[in-house]
């Protein structure tokens, strides 16, 4: 028998729920890592102390560093004579904005939220200055009396949830100093030479035969810090060239065994702060997994390709394929 649609109890449901529906927007651009990448390695994408933006917002285990936030303002306002209103209207004004750049809806109502951007974001201005200014630090300020909380704020600060948008902090920072004043495998080459050289560490090159790599250096967080990059580049299609997801699978041309790191490290190329090559091979042929890519515009394809074009120098490479 055909009900009528005012008296359908799934009409209704589904109608509710249409109406629930916030606007989609393609402005969205910080994510929350899939269960693919997450499942990997879960630990590298959660902070340690401190959380940044909404998606970590409240977690028991983070609340030590709120204080600290709080003292952050209050030092600034106190010190300055400042109206803690002005901030406040500054990031109303902002919160609808912020709201859409989160591809997750978010569990905190308006008021929350212009709370979160202002305590985070003043937070992250500040403790830039101070780094960059000794003299604006106190003396008694244990982010920088203790090492171990700077070197977590370090890798806190750089997680691919752990974010607020850039022009929350562009707006604190200009009321602050106004005030102030293709799919592609391969595996390591036979007999091939290194050199160490400086420069940033994208910039690999080959000349006279021998593959010149500047120095990547290793250590407990490096993994965690490529993998928060990869899922960027990953969520961010618009990126023309995904360099750290390029950069990675080159090393993982490079890489196959515990073998291939200690050659790379006598050649200076890594410097391998963990002590064992197997966990820095381990490393690199697993970042890899779950990720998309290199595609059509590999960064590397020129360096691949003058190896192969080298009259003296021929490549020994399996499952290689490479195209520019």
């Amino acid at each position: 028998m055909q009900r009528n649609d005012e008296e359908d109890h799934v009409c209704i449901s589904i109608g509710r729920k249409l109406d629930g529906l916030f606007p989609s927007s393609t402005g969205c651009f910080i994510f929350k890592v899939h269960d693919q990448l997450r499942n990997v390695n879960e630990k590298a994408y959660e902070p340690d102390i401190i959380s940044i933006g909404p998606y970590h917002h409240g977690k028991n285990n983070l609340k030590m560093m709120e204080e600290h936030k709080l003292r952050y303002l209050q030092y600034r306002l106190r010190k300055k004579k400042e109206s803690l209103q002005r901030y406040v209207v500054a990031m109303r004004e902002l919160e609808g904005k912020v709201r859409r750049c989160y591809a997750e809806p978010l569990n905190l109502n308006e008021d929350e939220l212009i709370e979160m951007m202002l305590l985070d974001g003043f937070f992250i201005v500040e403790l830039v200055r101070k780094f960059r200014m000794s003299n604006l630090r106190q003396g008694d300020d244990p982010i920088f009396e203790v090492e171990w909380i700077v070197n977590s704020l370090q890798h806190d600060l750089l997680l691919f949830e752990n974010q607020l948008p850039f022009f929350v902090l562009c707006k604190l920072f200009d009321m602050i100093e106004v005030q102030d004043n293709h799919k592609r495998t391969c595996r390591i080459w036979d007999e091939l030479k290194f050199e160490k050289i400086g420069g940033n560490s994208f910039d690999i090159k080959f000349r006279n035969g021998v593959m010149q790599i500047p120095t990547l250096t290793i250590e407990d967080r490096t993994e965690s810090f490529f993998r928060n990059l990869i899922a960027y580049e990953e969520y961010h299609q618009s990126t023309y060239f995904h360099f750290i997801v390029d950069y990675v699978k080159f090393m993982d041309c490079l890489i196959d065994s515990p073998k291939d790191v200690e050659i790379l490290c006598r050649s200076g190329i890594i410097d391998n702060w963990l002590g064992d090559d197997e966990a820095v091979s381990n490393m690199f042929n697993k970042l890899n997994d779950h990720v998309t890519g290199p595609g059509v515009h590999f960064h590397y394809a020129g360096v691949f390709n003058e190896y192969a074009s080298a009259d003296d120098y021929v490549p020994q490479v399996i499952d290689m394929e490479i195209s520019s």
